[in-house]
């Protein structure tokens, strides 16, 4: 079976994962909107982020920033001189692209741009006879830097509007609450500041579904220790984050780390780690060892300290970041690609399946009445069962349809109910991937549930 991300889109939009941005107007370039079961998807990686790197973490306390930020945070962390992308143009069909997107797709993945200069990406471009992706011509203007940051005002009247910016990340978030946690949380180096929420950035993107796009949600950590301490837990998010991806469903033969050949001036090692999509090998997650220059330029910039006195020792040091950062959507369409599957039966029929995590799975159980006459059995299993779960209901069609249909979506589990159903109270429980069936007690399916569906 060849996988390939025609299938995962189709897939999205016939069932409800996902959905072309503002799609009754034709849409609107690199925006989706997530339906049922992409919404539900998306909510259950967040939970299941959340519940692993702050819930069972001893040490790590989380936070909601504004999307909105005071203007000057993107001065002092150095967004509003240098965020920016190399671009160019093709002459003759007038679309923009991202030179260095061009050298890599152009590679497939072998040659990184991220350490060339603008003539260097130039000169390669040339040398390569790399054409236009839109009309096959090789006619591009010189590379120029275009801001990523969305601007707008605030204010009421034309001529007295400040320029404020939508973040570009939310990691910004958490460096200016440093102070605000480690004094309401008490709060003791090393310590890690946890958020979820969205980023904003206006960039040209290769149109590759929910991998790139000009709006989306990170999830990130970022933990404030010595600066003796940054390096062993550097190496340890790295471990933390892999056995993340692979816990959440992912293979591990398709996760590999990637160490930037291009350092940020701050920044002492950065390391992503790589999924292998369809479209190949990209980045899933950044690990950072920042150092101390996010709080530094703060503390310059708003005037105020942000040095941390140990408790203990009475030591004052400026603290170092270490970063872990993963985008939602960017991980929920990685989740989609390894789970999707073409299982040739027995009868020779093909049945699409989603071997989602149980987990992450949008609904955990399907309720199926085998006749519709067995429907107010059925609704009362139903109502007992998403007391604790999200579950679907079907009454349309064959067992054997309806199977099929929860299959597609992912659902592990499917309940049927049938005349046995009435006088032993018991029902069939069926499992999507073995396909195998038994038989349970009704009271015996929520502890049964839920000791498959735990993360």
């Amino acid at each position: 079976m060849e996988k390939t991300m025609d299938k995962i889109v189709n897939l999205c939009k016939g069932r409800g994962f996902v959905y072309p941005g503002s799609d009754i107007y034709g849409g609107f370039a690199n925006t989706w909107d997530y339906g049922p079961l992409g919404v539900e998807l998306e909510n259950n990686i967040k939970k299941a982020w959340w519940k692993r790197f702050v819930q069972e973490s001893e040490n790590s306390f989380g936070v909601d920033a504004g999307i909105l930020m005071n203007p000057t945070v993107w001065d002092a962390s150095g967004h509003t001189q240098n965020f920016s992308d190399p671009k160019m143009d093709c002459k003759n069909c007038k679309n923009r692209f991202r030179a260095d997107n061009l050298i890599e797709e152009h590679s497939k993945g072998k040659v990184s741009a991220e350490a060339m200069t603008n003539e260097q990406m130039e000169a390669y471009i040339d040398e390569h006879h790399i054409n236009c992706p839109v009309c096959g011509k090789h006619d591009f203007t010189p590379i120029r830097q275009f801001k990523l940051m969305f601007e707008t005002s605030r204010g009421t009247i034309d001529n007295a509007k400040d320029v404020v910016y939508l973040r570009p990340e939310t990691c910004q978030g958490e460096y200016v609450n440093f102070l605000n946690v480690a004094r309401t949380a008490r709060a003791k180096v090393p310590f890690s500041i946890a958020q979820i929420g969205k980023s904003f950035r206006n960039e040209i993107t290769p149109g590759n579904f929910l991998f790139r796009t000009i709006e989306f949600e990170q999830m990130e950590l970022q933990t404030f220790c010595k600066d003796s301490e940054a390096i062993d837990i550097y190496n340890q998010n790295k471990l933390n984050a892999l056995q993340f991806a692979k816990d959440i469903g992912l293979n591990e033969k398709r996760l590999r780390f990637h160490d930037h050949e291009k350092l940020a001036h701050y920044a002492k090692c950065a390391c992503d780690i790589q999924y292998q999509f369809p479209i190949g090998w990209e980045e899933l997650n950044g690990i950072h060892h920042r150092g101390t220059w996010d709080l530094s330029r703060h503390q310059e910039f708003s005037g105020k300290s942000m040095v941390y006195t140990d408790p203990i020792t009475n030591e004052k040091f400026l603290p170092t970041v270490v970063e872990y950062s993963i985008g939602v959507g960017r991980l929920a369409l990685a989740t989609l690609c390894e789970a999707y599957d073409e299982e040739t039966l027995e009868n020779g029929e093909t049945r699409i399946v989603m071997h989602l995590n149980p987990a992450i799975a949008p609904y955990k159980v399907a309720v199926l009445p085998l006749q519709k006459n067995l429907n107010d059995k059925a609704k009362e299993v139903l109502r007992m069962l998403n007391k604790h779960f999200m579950c679907s209901y079907d009454e349309a069609g064959s067992i054997g349809k309806r199977y099929r249909r929860q299959d597609e979506i992912g659902t592990p589990f499917c309940v049927t109910i049938d005349f046995d159903s009435l006088e032993d109270e018991t029902v069939t429980i069926r499992d999507r991937d073995t396909m195998e069936q038994k038989r349970l007690k009704i009271k015996e399916l929520v502890p049964y549930i839920y000791s498959k569906v735990e993360f």
